[in-house]
């Protein structure tokens, strides 16, 4: 199978930042360690409320990535300018609310498919990779491919959370959607990428389906990064998924 793509989100090198109002911990000193430790790409979350990236720190990986960068946002009109001002080399829109502690789910594009289209349309035009994050939902994943997305990224918290409490039969069948629905995203024609709570015990049967292209792991691997550093983190995340890569 093709290898396995590694996207490091550093939203929460920022969360410890800002918990101090201090400048350090850097975002893209972060950002660069994980290209040295073998990152394909970093995600960033730019939150309307602001709460952990910055557009200063935006502005700085634009600037100084070498690999691509994944500018994860809402769907509105800042943050569209935003991404029309730095041009990432993708941009994948999620959903937002301001009381959540972290994204609590996939993006409604089924019942919000002319408004979507219409917003993704000039993001597309000036050369970014559309994704949409949503969950592994078959009338979801058929609207993004309506609307012209090139990329869908399957939500895999649930699956992570059933895991993590211990419900198991709920983590299978969740597995099993997920399997399934990415399958049905291949079929359209759509990259499928996949995310949200892996970690070293979740990862390697979301990395074994072989349609999935590209996996993005932020909270973890900061806090793993604690006990490991950073390095040491992204190298056994990138073992285990290459493991089973073969």
């Amino acid at each position: 199978m093709e290898k396995l793509r590694l996207g490091v989100n550093i939203d929460h090198v920022a969360t410890v930042r800002n918990a101090r109002g201090s400048a350090y911990p850097e975002p893209l000193r972060a950002a660069l360690l994980a290209e040295q430790a073998g990152a394909d790409g970093i995600t960033a979350h730019l939150r309307e409320d602001r709460r952990h990236i910055s557009d200063a720190d935006i502005e700085a990986l634009a600037g100084a990535l070498t690999v691509p960068l994944n500018f994860e946002m809402a769907a509105t009109d800042e943050m569209q300018a935003i991404a029309l001002r730095h041009k990432p080399h993708a941009v994948c829109i999620v959903p937002e609310k301001r009381e959540e502690r972290t994204t609590e789910g996939g993006l409604e594009v089924a019942q919000d498919e002319n408004r979507l289209a219409t917003f993704i349309a000039p993001l597309a035009d000036a050369g970014c990779r559309v994704s949409i994050f949503i969950a592994a939902d078959a009338p979801q994943i058929k609207a993004a491919h309506r609307i012209g997305a090139a990329v869908v990224e399957l939500h895999t918290g649930a699956y992570c959370d059933a895991h993590a409490e211990g419900r198991f039969a709920a983590r299978d069948a969740e597995l099993e959607r997920l399997r399934e629905m990415a399958a049905l995203a291949a079929s359209l024609g759509l990259e499928v990428h996949a995310g949200h709570g892996l970690t070293y015990d979740t990862v390697q049967p979301i990395a074994a389906f072989p349609e999935v292209r590209e996996l993005n792991i932020g909270h973890f691997l900061i806090g793993e990064a604690i006990f490991r550093g950073l390095e040491g983190a992204i190298t056994e995340m990138r073992r285990l998924m290459d493991e089973v890569r073969g």
